[in-house]
């Protein structure tokens, strides 16, 4: 196909999104920009460089994200790969986008095991410090090494395994805290095969028998929910979610599981997507009317508590037909949005001009209104930046708290709290308040009592016991907080105390 054609590709797509709200001119000027900007270039396929540009503005639309960051998708490497230069973005597409082509350069050379530690973690506060100034420069990055990491079939095999690493260790958990689960997905599957061959092999060989009995198990039962929704006029639509492999191997690598096949529900689940809140409980009961809930390990309600993402869904667990166990999951059309694209859903036009938050001149003059608190997270590290001079602890910041694997727990009031995997009691009331760190006397978990070193589980309900005068932590609490903020405020108090 000619590369006129793929472009044409683009703006079809690009209308179907409500092509009216969008400078298709713009789009054009930028396509023959960059066509100019990357002439005689090749990509390690053979095709024109230009191609990886249209592909990453593709990835874009398909988030349904707006007129300069699409633009900024075709120009992003314009000026790290190609002959142009910042100032003639500027000129030619104005501030905004030339400020996201900037931000993307700055960040894109962002390497692992091949580049020393210094210049590794300069290359993270770069990129962080882009992403504080405006989230979009990491959704073109994101768009950016989803497509490279989809044709890395044709990099040299000696950079394959670097790049596979990368996008494991920087990639999946940044799309996995903007809460974009299927590009985190995709990204997880595309490094496995490059990074763990011999495992990716075992697991897609073992796993297809199993795929396949969920899937009949779940076709069965999709037209018995679909039949009582329709009765019950409810409109929706049932669809089965095969789980990743590269998940599904995580699970089976599980010490309580020792790949017992038979120990995951979730392999295949059933997906329930209705149009309202009250449609998902209605579905809920319906569900459990037809399908014995299984005891014990039976609903997650994501709806009246969100995790601290925003991601928002029902899970129940039931007995399917010839007794298997079975997830099923119901939510809203804009809840399954959020939970596949994240942040990125926050942008899309139809859910910014349905609740009146911007109107059409906003979209392109990228005046967002969105939730900060649940990206606070990028806010702290920018700040951190301005504190810590250290490499070492600049990269455990990042790599052990603001991109770890999240837990989630509660306040005694209901409050819900983000925090990186083995976080204690003390993380927690650091999180809450850095003062409670004064009072602590001892912690809970679920109603009992637990050692501070304790390492929470997600879901748990944690209350820190207070003592009645207030004394400075211990200087033995550095040996297991895990979160910066937590290990900071330690550090500050003691120092106060001349303990340090």
């Amino acid at each position: 196909m000619s590369l006129e054609k793929q472009f044409k590709e683009l703006l079809i797509q690009v209308k179907s999104l409500n092509g009216e709200h969008f400078n298709l001119k713009l789009i054009k000027d930028a396509w023959n920009f960059a066509k100019l900007a990357h002439t005689g270039q090749k990509r390690y396929s053979g095709e024109p460089y230009v191609i990886h540009a249209l592909e990453t503005a593709k990835i874009l639309t398909s988030w349904r994200l707006d007129t300069t960051t699409i633009i900024a998708g075709i120009l992003h490497d314009t000026v790290e790969d190609g002959a142009a230069e910042v100032e003639d973005i500027e000129t030619s597409f104005g501030k905004e986008v030339a400020a996201l082509v900037d931000g993307a350069t700055k960040v894109s050379h962002i390497k692992l095991r091949s580049s020393v530690e210094e210049e590794f973690v300069e290359n993270l506060r770069k990129m962080f410090l882009a992403m504080a100034k405006d989230l979009r420069v990491i959704f073109v990055k994101l768009a950016d090494r989803l497509h490279n990491v989809r044709t890395l079939s044709y990099v040299p095999k000696d950079n394959q395994k670097r790049i596979a690493q990368e996008t494991l260790e920087i990639y999946v958990p940044l799309a996995d805290r903007l809460s974009m689960g299927n590009v985190k997905g995709e990204l997880e599957d595309l490094a496995f095969v490059y990074l763990y061959p011999n495992d990716y092999k075992k697991v897609l060989k073992l796993s297809q028998l199993h795929y396949r009995k969920g899937d009949a198990r779940i076709e069965k039962m999709k037209h018995t929910i679909l039949k009582v929704l329709a009765q019950e006029k409810v409109v929706a639509k049932v669809v089965g979610r095969k789980k990743r492999l590269y998940s599904l191997w995580r699970k089976l690598e599980r010490p309580d599981i020792e790949w017992d096949f038979s120990k995951v529900h979730d392999i295949v689940a059933l997906r329930v997507i209705v149009n309202t809140v009250n449609d998902c409980y209605t579905a809920l009961g319906i569900v459990h009317r037809h399908f014995k809930l299984v005891p014990k390990i039976g609903i997650s309600d994501f709806i009246a508590q969100p995790k601290p993402n925003g991601y928002q869904s029902i899970h129940t667990k039931v007995f399917g037909p010839g007794g298997g166990v079975v997830e099923v999951q119901i939510r809203t059309n804009d809840m399954h949005e959020q939970a596949e694209h994240g942040i990125a859903a926050h942008w899309g036009l139809s859910a910014l001009k349905s609740t009146g938050e911007l109107d059409s001149k906003g979209i392109d003059e990228g005046k967002w209104i969105i939730n900060k608190d649940k990206f606070s997270w990028v806010r702290q590290l920018a700040e951190w930046q301005k504190e810590i001079s250290d490499s070492k602890e600049f990269l455990n910041a990042v790599k052990f708290d603001a991109l770890s694997e999240r837990i989630f727990v509660f306040s005694p009031k209901g409050d819900v709290f983000d925090l990186p995997i083995n976080s204690t009691p003390l993380d927690f009331a650091a999180t809450v308040h850095t003062d409670l760190l004064n009072m602590v006397k001892a912690a809970k978990a679920d109603g009992k009592m637990v050692p501070l070193e304790y390492k929470l589980k997600s879901g748990q309900v944690v209350e820190v016991v207070k003592d009645k005068h207030p004394k400075p932590p211990s200087r033995d609490w550095l040996e297991f907080v895990v979160t910066t903020q937590a290990r900071r405020e330690i550090m500050k108090k003691l120092k106060k105390q001349g303990k340090i």
